[in-house]
């Protein structure tokens, strides 16, 4: 079997995926995006948070990334607009010292989720930085990058 773009039509034009005769299920992805701070920005964390004057860090980012899962069809035009059941964004520190965001979106529905846990890790790691710049432009998003998928076709999971 050959792998074909999904969202191209017959004549290669973008094209919206017509799931109308797909099955509905319960659907979780579950996306990270990890960003590497230095020890400028690392020195002014106060316990789990790093308070500036724009606000909490991580408390914004976390809002940020939930409310960007939620309108994500709006950011990229041929994701269909689909009714998140949950959609929760969890940042820690890990050993490296880097920030790790992890989103997960969950839908019952005819179409999967994993655009939607993409886009809410990535806009709280661009919170992130934006909330950190005034201290240091040194910032770096390393990656995202979807870590599980359950429903639909097919299941997919990464090991960290």
């Amino acid at each position: 079997m050959i792998n074909t773009f999904t969202h191209l039509d017959d004549s290669d034009q973008p094209a919206m995926v017509d799931v109308g005769d797909k099955k509905v299920s319960k659907r979780i992805a579950k996306a990270r995006s990890i960003v590497i701070l230095n020890d400028e920005i690392l020195n002014l964390l106060e316990g789990e948070e790093i308070n500036t004057k724009k606000g909490p860090v991580y408390q914004t980012a976390i809002i940020a990334g939930v409310m960007a899962a939620k309108r994500t069809s709006e950011l990229n035009q041929i994701c269909k607009p689909i009714a998140i059941g949950n959609c929760k964004v969890n940042i820690h520190i890990n050993e490296q010292k880097e920030d790790v965001i992890d989103c997960l979106a969950r839908t019952t529905g005819k179409t999967g989720v994993e655009m939607e846990a993409l886009t809410g890790a990535s806009v709280a790691a661009l919170t992130i930085y934006d909330m950190c710049k005034a201290f240091s432009h040194h910032i770096v998003i390393k990656e995202t990058k979807l870590m599980e998928k359950t429903g639909g076709k097919r299941d997919f999971s990464r090991v960290p």
